[in-house]
């Protein structure tokens, strides 16, 4: 699976809760919204990182 599938599929696993909160005003939906942010920030730093040691490889090793 690519790295933006991974991506869109967290997003909409997160879509029920982000209306609930900021449509509905539910409270435990807006934890589980930080809660999923914070999952999301996660996933970024390691995509960030993954990217990093690619560009650190093919620069070590030039086509």
């Amino acid at each position: 699976m690519s790295r933006i599938q991974e991506l869109r599929d967290m997003i909409d696993t997160f879509e029920k809760d982000f209306v609930k909160f900021y449509e509905k005003g539910n409270k435990s939906a807006g934890t589980r919204v930080r809660k999923s942010m914070n999952e999301l920030k996660k996933k970024a730093q390691d995509i960030r990182k993954e990217v990093q040691e690619i560009k650190a490889q093919a620069k070590s090793n030039p086509v």
